[in-house]
């Protein structure tokens, strides 16, 4: 099927809807499966945070060897996306993501009952593989069980709602699980969320794939396989060691030029993983940057602010995760109107203006000194701007996503999903690092807001011209 590669947007991504519509019954378990799916993956990235230290010391790994119990999960949930997503196109999405959760669940049990680190280890990465298989298919599910327009688009903002509740769940139900039951406890939940979600996908989930079926395009699937492999290790090895080692700089250098030969194989290949006449609408190139801009900057504010209310402020862990805690409660309202403010003003203005506004909060921080009266300050600031950091997530979402064929909606939501899992990893590497090496961290601390908060800001402004070009 030939891709429209013209830069209008559609209807749903640009004018308003008459409203919101009632969902079945069916619906809202097929909606159920879906988002408890995402939630589950969204919860792994955080659970597991705060148990580190208890983790280390229970396995004997040292605290340079801890970073891999992070990096392990991230380097195949963040390498496989794109692949995964069009093996789901052509060889069935409901059977790669029921395969996903099947290995998700495996593997959580795995790391929960781990006698060493190397089995620990083994689990987080087929935790990560499981993951890939699982978010590109379930938003591919969930783009083709509900059509285009205020359906979609509800089923969007509950799903962009769950995301960012997990992560944020995940950072308190952490430190509360291990304090309690010990770090075993996390990965047990993950297990428990997978055997409810396995056994009702099977009867609800309907199973979708594009009607021909191209031969996957091997080369393109190993190029940008391993670039991104290498891309994510060098940034997620850079957190914790900087830039100056050479295993960072390498792989580094070999992501960017395995990225480069991809796009140099797509240009040639008769069925390319990533159609690049796809990423010349404008609607999913600028509808990606601002996605990716929202997830890197919030993620990067969270793990400046962790530092700043636990070291300046000398916040314990639970209470700096209750000061998150309202972060995830106003989420929950941001992702309920999302939906009803993109049906009113359109998903590109949605988009720029809740990227406008999560810049303006954040600016805000600044304000940050030594104060005890600052911690509300950062409660009330980093709220408010996860409103509108899940205003940006879900509008990206629907911008990229609307007048894609449902045939290749696996591309679509593959380039959306891997642009989330790079945001989460791109932040804290490129910013929050400036944060730990400094010599006085508050002064770090708000270098690191400084910079998120013109680089938001600027995604604001190019994403609003860039995509008004595309309704010309």
């Amino acid at each position: 099927m030939a891709i429209d590669t013209t830069t209008q947007t559609s209807p749903a991504a640009d004018t308003a809807a008459p409203g919101i519509p009632r969902l079945s019954t069916r619906d809202k378990l097929v909606l159920f499966v879906l988002c408890a799916a995402q939630f589950m993956v969204a919860l792994d990235f955080s659970v597991l945070n705060v148990a580190l230290p208890d983790l280390g010391r229970d396995l004997g790994m040292n605290t340079s060897a801890l970073q891999w119990a992070v990096t392990a999960f991230a380097l195949p949930s963040g390498g496989f996306l794109l692949l995964f997503g069009r093996v789901g196109d052509l060889f069935g999405r409901r059977r790669l993501f029921l395969a996903g959760l099947a290995l998700f669940g495996a593997a959580s049990l795995l790391s929960t009952l781990a006698w060493d680190p190397a089995s620990f280890l083994a689990g987080r990465a087929l935790q990560g593989l499981g993951a890939a298989a699982i978010v590109p298919t379930g938003m591919s599910l969930l783009t083709t069980t509900f059509p285009e327009g205020p359906a979609r688009d509800r089923a969007l903002g509950i799903s962009g709602t769950l995301l960012s509740l997990g992560f944020t769940i995940g950072m308190v139900a952490g430190g509360t699980l291990t304090d309690t039951f010990g770090w075993r406890s996390t990965m047990a939940l993950l297990t428990l969320f997978a055997l409810i979600v396995l056994p009702l996908a099977p009867g609800l989930l309907p199973e979708s794939r594009t009607p021909d079926r191209p031969r996957l395009d091997v080369p393109g699937a190993i190029t940008v396989t391993t670039g991104l492999l290498s891309l994510i290790y060098a940034l997620s090895t850079a957190a914790d060691h900087g830039f100056g080692r050479a295993d960072v700089l390498a792989a580094l250098a070999a992501g960017l030029l395995l990225l480069s030969a991809f796009v140099l194989v797509e240009s040639r290949s008769a069925a390319p993983l990533v159609s690049l006449p796809m990423l010349r609408r404008r609607t999913v190139a600028w509808g990606n940057i601002g996605g990716l801009v929202t997830f890197s900057m919030m993620s990067t504010i969270v793990f400046v602010l962790t530092l700043y209310l636990q070291e300046i402020l000398g916040l314990s862990a639970f209470e700096t995760g209750l000061v998150f805690g309202f972060q995830g409660l106003l989420s929950v309202v941001a992702g309920t109107f999302a939906p009803k403010v993109i049906g009113r003003l359109g998903a590109r203005r949605t988009l720029v203006g809740s990227l406008a506004g999560q810049g303006a909060l954040t600016a805000s921080l600044l304000l940050l000194n030594t104060h005890v009266w600052s911690a509300w300050l950062a409660t009330a600031a980093v709220a408010l701007a996860s409103m509108c950091h899940l205003g940006a997530i879900i509008s990206y979402g629907v911008t990229v996503t609307s007048g894609v064929p449902d045939a290749e909606q696996g591309l679509a939501t593959g380039l959306v999903t891997s642009t989330q899992q790079v945001g989460i990893t791109v932040g804290i590497p490129l910013l929050g690092v400036l944060a730990t090496t400094s010599g006085d961290l508050l002064s770090g601390v708000h270098t690191v807001i400084a910079l998120d908060t013109a680089i938001v800001l600027g995604a604001a402004l190019l994403t609003g011209v860039g995509l008004r070009r595309s309704r010309a």
